[in-house]
């Protein structure tokens, strides 16, 4: 091998020396990684961390609604109830007990039924107007494990009509409630004192996530200032080093012209 084919060699090797150390400087200078502070991809069906469970839904309050209520509309819905239920005074049991004076009674005293034992689970003794509206709101959230298979009546006002309506199936109907009554069933149902402080708390958390984004904002502006300046750094040290690289391809041709003489 000549002389001067040795020398283009070690120029070849040194051009491309220096260009590697230049890309890799270059590389990073300009990918900068950063670590993700959740995961890009969530999983469903997994709750979030401290996330408050959601309020139980309650019966609307129906009292107040008994002594207008639309009693031929409750006779009506009654018929869902009639394979099961006898409504006449000393009518059979079926599947489910008479219902004859059923409106404040005590609860599972119906002679010769025999009943799930759950009804009063929950406290309450008697079919009081406000235990109607719970139960016929929905049977097995009101007494879980009850016997009654009925989906329950999802309307306030049905089921005011339906409880009116079953008031009349007495020799001595119950007497209608009175202020109290429905003022005593319109706060143990009505949740919007709760709601308000859920709101409240919503608010305060929405209130909380903007402010936090407005401080990853301003981090963001002056993380993205730092790397403004970091490139023009680069560009800087960059410019120095296409400048070395063309003092080496001058210094190259040199010896490579030396090497011709």
């Amino acid at each position: 091998m000549g002389g001067m084919e040795f020398n283009k060699i070690f120029a070849a090797i040194l051009v491309a020396g220096i260009i590697a150390m230049l890309s890799g400087f270059v590389a990073k200078k300009l990918v900068h990684p950063h670590e993700l502070k959740e995961n890009a991809f969530k999983i469903e069906g997994v709750a979030a961390v401290g996330g408050a469970a959601p309020k139980e839904k309650l019966a609307e309050p129906i009292l107040a609604m008994l002594a207008t209520a639309d009693i031929e509309r409750g006779k009506k819905l009654s018929k869902a109830c009639a394979a099961c239920h006898s409504f006449d005074n000393g009518g059979k049991n079926g599947v489910g007990p008479n219902l004859w004076n059923v409106v404040g009674i005590q609860k599972q005293s119906h002679s010769g039924y025999k009943y799930s034992g759950v009804l009063n689970a929950n406290g309450e003794e008697n079919w009081t107007y406000e235990a109607l509206n719970k139960f016929l709101w929905k049977p097995k959230k009101y007494a879980p494990g009850t016997k009654m298979n009925y989906i329950g009546i999802k309307k306030p006002e049905d089921r005011a009509a339906m409880v009116a309506w079953l008031r009349t199936l007495s020799d001595a109907p119950k007497a209608l409630p009175g202020a109290t009554e429905i003022a005593a069933e319109q706060a143990d149902l009505a949740p919007e004192k709760e709601e308000s402080a859920d709101i409240k708390e919503a608010i305060d958390t929405i209130k909380e996530g903007v402010a936090e984004e407005k401080r990853d904002l301003e981090q963001s502006k002056d993380k993205l200032n730092d790397l403004e300046a970091e490139i023009s750094k680069s560009e800087a040290e960059l410019k120095t080093q296409q400048e070395k690289v063309e003092d080496a391809k001058e210094t190259i041709k040199n010896v490579v012209k030396d090497a011709v003489k």
